[in-house]
């Protein structure tokens, strides 16, 4: 029988599940290589089974009555798990919250850039905030930046959803945008 490598083990023995003479059973339910019930059997008789095809023989649920064992490649099953595990990460999308900053009178040139900028986050799933910053006068024309935000909003409607609406808080107005759900 093959023993798994010690770096595929893991380090210690109590993350992994019970093999050939770790299993402390007197009777098993084995399972063969092909997935089929052999039925209750000695440890004894899964061990010399498991010996005569050149596998392992593992203890997949320990805590049932008699415990459930299987025969097995487990360093295989060990490479397949760790496939799954890395097909998993790879699927997942952390979601960031990516920051513009305009300013009320930013011109047009300017706004094309930022714009582009907010189109790329988006469709890359990020969401973006929308940050409009008001310095001494600007103070008394709020409005100008408003309708600046209803600007973004509008040019990219067909891209993200308004998250959270356009607000001051303090000198600054922000908004929130995120990316469309996809169908």
């Amino acid at each position: 029988m093959k023993q798994p490598d010690r770096n595929q083990q893991g380090g210690n023995k109590s993350n992994r599940p019970a093999l050939n003479d770790e299993i402390r059973a007197k009777e098993v339910r084995l399972v063969d290589e092909n997935g089929e019930q052999k039925g209750i059997v000695s440890l004894a008789e899964a061990l010399r089974a498991a010996e005569s095809v050149e596998l392992d023989l593992v203890e997949i649920v320990a805590n049932a009555e008699p415990p459930v064992c299987k025969i097995m490649d487990f360093n295989k099953h060990l490479f397949d798990l760790k496939q799954k595990q890395k097909e998993a990460k790879k699927k997942q999308h952390q979601v960031q919250v990516k920051e513009i900053k305009l300013r009320p009178g930013t011109d047009v040139g300017d706004y094309n850039v930022k714009l582009r900028a907010i189109t790329k986050f988006l469709e890359e799933g990020n969401k973006v905030k929308i940050t409009l910053r008001f310095r001494g006068r600007e103070m008394a024309h709020q409005q100008l930046g408003l309708a600046q935000l209803q600007k973004v909003e509008a040019d990219v409607a067909d891209l993200g959803v308004v998250e959270q609406a356009p607000k001051m808080e303090g000198r600054q107005m922000g908004m929130l945008l995120g990316p469309k759900k996809k169908k």
